[in-house]
């Protein structure tokens, strides 16, 4: 009988591997890369951009091996034995202008994949960006928004908690850049984010990304009170670590899938980020800034629409320093030397049965 009873949990187990291993799936990436400092080399009549000019040493050589180094990415990123595609969507921050953009997408190694951008110029004193690049053939956008930051001088003060600013006490710095559209068939909204710096320090600077979380979290609320399902991934260099609190308690975001709850948001980074793993190295010490945080609809068990598979950190020994005071980090533009960035990208896999 023991016999018997063995011989019929085998052969159930057998049946029930063959038809899972016939069904098919669809699986798409979404990734977040931080271009680090892709300007042109033409001086910009009203943003600063001065370094980034021939005077200081930024040649049309050296724009054209940056382009060169960051197409190299694009055409690798988050492709593995799994996925053969380079990503259908991808945010990204630290660019000048829509041009650069344009030269991007159409380098001789990228050309071909087809990627169209929506951008808008933001007010930043620094003069750069967030953009979001996009393959037609997937995804299909049907709205897009830039969102102003409003940030003020004298807001790091804890004894100006509850003060009212003016204009004139702005601090301008990148908008958040929301993009709703159709991925093969099903909406989904994109917001790409840059976040202000730590510059005076982490715990000073606190407030302005904590402020930015805030905003952030009121666009994912808009979103879900239009639709209580609505799936949502905001992404970004966030300056922030996953556990910091403009993550955790502004947006929401948690790292374990079994707390996100019914308007949640879940940041599978945080897992990454306990694990010392990092996207930018400073001081000897690992910082995982770049993050991508979904919301709850694209993490439930159900295979029958577009849902959160797997994240991943793209790393690659091109993109590493060998020597020098960075070595070990990402192979950064120094000394007058084009890199690919002081950031690691990212991504994660969306994954569906397909029909």
């Amino acid at each position: 009988m023991k016999f018997k009873i063995y011989y019929l949990a085998l052969a159930l187990f057998v049946a029930v591997n063959s038809f899972s291993q016939q069904k098919k799936f669809k699986l798409h990436t979404v990734a977040f890369y931080n271009l680090e400092n892709l300007f042109d080399t033409i001086k910009d009549p009203v943003n600063y951009d001065q370094e980034y000019t021939p005077s200081h040493g930024w040649t049309s050589k050296n724009y054209k091996q940056k382009l060169d180094n960051l197409a190299r990415v694009i055409s690798e990123l988050g492709v593995s034995e799994v996925q053969k595609q380079t990503p259908v969507v991808i945010g990204t921050c630290e660019v000048e202008n829509r041009g650069v953009l344009e030269d991007l997408v159409n380098h001789p190694k990228i050309v071909d994949l087809g990627y169209k951008i929506i951008h808008y110029d933001s007010p930043d004193k620094r003069g750069i960006d967030v953009g979001f690049l996009y393959k037609p053939e997937y995804f299909t956008p049907t709205s897009y928004t830039n969102i102003p930051l409003m940030i003020y001088d004298g807001m790091e003060d804890k004894k100006n908690k509850n003060k009212t600013f003016d204009s004139s006490a702005r601090k301008y710095t990148r908008d958040q850049l929301l993009v709703t559209g159709m991925l093969d068939g099903e909406e989904i909204s994109f917001i790409v984010n840059h976040w202000p710096s730590r510059s005076g320090g982490e715990k000073r600077s606190s407030p302005f990304r904590e402020a930015a979380g805030k905003l952030n979290r009121q666009i994912i609320d808009s979103l879900y009170k239009i639709n209580p399902n609505a799936k949502i991934i905001t992404m970004g260099d966030l300056n922030d670590d996953p556990v910091n609190k403009s993550v955790r308690k502004e947006v929401g975001a948690v790292g374990k899938k079994e707390s996100v709850k019914k308007f949640g948001m879940y940041n599978p980074m945080e897992k990454l980020y306990k694990n010392g793993e990092g996207t930018l190295g400073y001081r000897d010490a690992w910082n995982l800034f770049d993050q991508i945080i979904l919301s709850e609809p694209l993490v439930r068990k159900d295979l029958s629409t577009w849902t959160y598979w797997k994240v991943g950190r793209f790393i690659k020994p091109y993109l590493i320093q060998t020597e020098g005071r960075y070595k070990g980090y990402p192979r950064r533009n120094s000394n007058g030397v084009p890199g690919y960035s002081d950031h690691f990208p990212v991504y994660v896999y969306l994954i569906k049965e397909a029909k």
